[in-house]
């Protein structure tokens, strides 16, 4: 099964069933390209220089940095960008249902609709 592109909980009242988004595209339906050398045909690779010593810098040496002045950075640590994230509440809250019934004439068969209104409790006050 894919990895979910959202998952959480669907509530309406004391009623709550949970709610599995997959991705609308699969691992195995996903194309994947390589940069490839259109002279020799081999794939090629990407490296990380310091743009001062212009020297390979290897992975693990890689930080992420804010520029606050030219040329000077602060280096944020993935601990703290990670505390920064908005906590969400994964919860779908249904607070009513409304009639979406359409005009006679306008009605079709085929017609569907579906609204959808998020509560974010982080951002009520």
């Amino acid at each position: 099964m894919p990895r979910a592109a959202w998952n959480g909980h669907l509530r309406l009242s004391l009623v709550s069933c949970p709610v599995y988004l997959p991705p609308a595209t699969t691992e195995t339906k996903r194309i994947r390209l390589n940069q490839i050398n259109a002279e020799t045909g081999n794939r090629l690779k990407q490296q990380l220089v310091d743009s001062e010593t212009g020297r390979v810098v290897e992975r693990q040496q890689v930080a992420k940095g804010y520029e606050h002045d030219r040329y000077q950075y602060v280096l944020i640590s993935d601990e703290k960008l990670k505390a920064l994230q908005v906590e969400s509440s994964k919860v779908i809250e249904l607070t009513r249902f409304v009639d979406l019934t359409p005009p006679a004439d306008q009605r079709s068969s085929n017609t569907m609709a579906v609204v959808c209104i998020i509560k974010n409790s982080a951002v009520q006050g």
